[in-house]
């Protein structure tokens, strides 16, 4: 039943209190998951992990087993890179006696990417530190945090008696940062609410739209002879990065001003093509015959994976008619990893504006706005489950770099926000 005895402010300030309080559990709890790498292929112990986390948090777990043949003909479905035997998701449930508010979900992955080169790192990327404010680590920011943001605002509101008159689903989702599989399989396995948020780090700022990303690769082949006499041959790398040398002035008319959406008209360079990695050659003293280029490629939301293959696919065709050795050359393209949509977000929407209402209630300040120009799982509920969603979570830096880390402070300013939104949006009742 509902408690007459304090008024929602002065809930609503003894919750935030008690997010305070719980600091050390916070910075615990980001330490434990930070110390899991759950690189791809890898998520199983940190899932492991989290499973006991949402049971100790007394909510019914749930083991979500993803199978590729039920997605793969979905919309937003991505060719996956490694098997799914033994990668799971991972859910907490809570349901209600009964049910008065409106029901949520929040989303998290657990995956993280590769560390690069570890001598770089000021620690083991996956022996987290603390410097000040900054807690490092591969997934500190990205996102292991943002998901401890949600669980501990979860459990402010559990200890102190209350709990959400909604249902509440908790996800942890493998393969946010290739494919986004996981969280379609949450999808199609029929988890559904009234709103989703997703914990990413936007710097404490509500998402108001997302790049579509996709990822091809190139493979080149060209004729190979002795170095000595190299204009005998043609080189599959010096043809590869002339590919992508035209495919950069494609990215450039892409991020011409004449060319944006709105909500990227102020952004400094929202599409980007990066070359992630190549490989080619056989030998130093032989002209290489192959080449394999892997390429990253951001497109606007409102525009069809169709579409870009397209014009990117047409793009290369011409490169490579004009030149001059291509009758000693060979190019083909394949497409795994990405293939996702861009999204935009009504930021009119009831979930956003009570989101932005707890964010200045919380912090006294306004919640400003993030134009991500990468992807994430928002675009899943966004675009095929009918389900509001954005993305809000803590501040940090070096993201897919080198000692990255998160402001704990941030961590839990997100974590107050949305308890004060749980209160809100679902509702409590005592326990």
């Amino acid at each position: 039943m509902p408690d007459s005895s304090l008024s929602s402010t002065a809930l609503e300030q003894k919750i935030i209190d008690s997010i305070s309080d719980l600091r050390n559990t916070t910075v615990d709890w980001i330490i434990q998951l930070v110390s899991h790498p759950s690189l791809l292929g890898q998520e199983a112990s940190a899932q492991e992990l989290m499973s006991s986390f949402f049971a100790e948090m007394g909510l019914d777990v749930e083991v979500l087993e993803i199978d590729e043949n039920t997605i793969r003909d979905h919309a937003g479905y991505s060719p996956s890179l490694v098997s799914y035997d033994g990668r799971v998701n991972i859910i907490g449930r809570h349901e209600p006696n009964v049910q008065r508010g409106r029901s949520l979900i929040f989303n998290g992955h657990i995956d993280v990417v590769p560390v690069g080169k570890t001598e770089l790192w000021t620690r083991s990327p996956f022996e987290p530190w603390i410097d000040g404010d900054r807690l490092y680590g591969r997934g500190s920011m990205d996102m292991k945090s943002g998901i401890v943001a949600f669980m501990i605002a979860y459990k402010a509101i559990k200890n102190l008696g209350y709990l959400p008159a909604a249902p509440i689903i908790m996800q942890s989702v493998v393969e946010e940062e290739c494919t986004g599989n996981g969280a379609l399989a949450c999808l199609m396995a029929g988890y559904t609410a009234d709103a989703a948020i997703i914990t990413e780090p936007t710097s404490n700022a509500p998402m108001a739209c997302q790049m579509g990303v996709m990822w091809l690769t190139i493979e080149v082949e060209g004729k190979p002879a002795h170095a000595a006499m190299a204009s005998d041959g043609f080189s599959a790398i010096d043809l590869s990065l002339k590919l992508f040398d035209g495919l950069k002035t494609l990215e450039e008319y892409y991020n011409g001003a004449e060319n944006r959406p709105s909500c990227y008209e102020h952004s400094h360079k929202p599409i980007n093509f990066n070359l992630g990695q190549i490989n080619g050659g056989e030998w130093a003293s032989s002209v290489p015959t192959r080449c394999k280029m892997d390429i990253r490629v951001g497109f606007y939301p409102g525009r069809t994976t169709e579409e870009v293959r397209a014009e990117l696919e047409n793009c290369i065709k011409e490169i490579f008619e004009a030149h001059p050795a291509k009758a000693n050359a060979q190019y083909h393209i394949t497409y795994k990893g990405f293939q996702a949509e861009g999204c935009e977000v009504d930021m009119n929407g009831p979930m956003i504006t009570s989101l932005q209402t707890a964010h200045r209630d919380v912090t006294g300040n306004e919640p400003g706005q993030c134009n991500f120009t990468g992807t994430t799982d928002a675009r899943f509920f966004n675009l095929y489950g009918g389900i509001p969603a954005t993305c809000y979570g803590p501040t940090g830096g070096e993201g897919h770099g080198i000692d990255e880390w998160v402001s704990i402070d941030s961590v839990i300013e997100v974590s107050k926000v949305l308890a004060v939104f749980i209160a809100r949006w679902c509702e409590l009742d005592k326990q």
